[in-house]
């Protein structure tokens, strides 16, 4: 079954190489979307793919990078499209 989720993690996630960290992670699972940067120092990260590999990339976002330090976690189901078959970071 395939699904789409937002994930938005807040704590220390920027100048780490955590958008990178989580690119790899979601490549490795065959996964689509995106990650960003916010301004209030959040990321967020919009993922579609199968069921099983998403309930595991969000496993590894909570663990995040040994540099991280993850406060709070959101994830929120989206409407899967099918649109999103590769995997980028998005800079602002």
């Amino acid at each position: 079954m395939k699904k789409a989720v937002k994930i938005t993690i807040n704590g220390t996630v920027q100048g780490i190489f955590f958008r990178n960290f989580v690119k790899e992670n979601a490549e490795k699972l065959s996964l689509g979307g995106f990650v960003r940067n916010l301004e209030d120092g959040r990321i967020e990260i919009i993922v579609e793919g199968d069921n099983e590999n998403i309930k595991s990339f969000i496993e590894i976002c909570k663990k995040g990078l040994k540099f991280a330090s993850i406060r709070e976690i959101k994830i929120e189901e989206k409407s899967y499209s099918g649109e999103l078959n590769e995997f980028k970071i998005i800079r602002f």
